[in-house]
């Protein structure tokens, strides 16, 4: 049974829930989300990186450098879906706007 489903029985049950158990319930709906969404951004991904006949050395350098920069940010996500308390990073910049 996926997370959606489990989480729409116990919305529409009529019972109260616990904190504990509503705490899981949502966490397992946040992993099963941005698993889903992060497989489909890599095979959306998956076909344009490759190199082309008319790709130059340069371009293809850059493309695997682009390619490695998503590939670290769907780690991150898939990271961040998959913790219990999701902790995020502190902004780098110190912009105010």
């Amino acid at each position: 049974m996926s997370a959606y489903s489990t989480a729409y029985k116990a919305l529409t049950s009529g019972r109260a829930m616990r904190p504990g158990e509503a705490a899981q319930l949502l966490a397992d709906l946040r992993r099963e989300t941005g698993e889903e969404l992060a497989d489909a951004v890599e095979a959306q991904m998956s076909g344009q990186y490759l190199r082309a006949a008319t790709d130059t050395d340069g371009l293809f350098r850059m493309k695997r450098r682009k390619y490695a920069a998503a590939m670290s940010v769907l780690t991150a996500f898939r990271a961040l879906a998959r913790a219990s308390r999701p902790d995020f990073p502190h902004q780098r910049n110190r912009s105010t706007s």
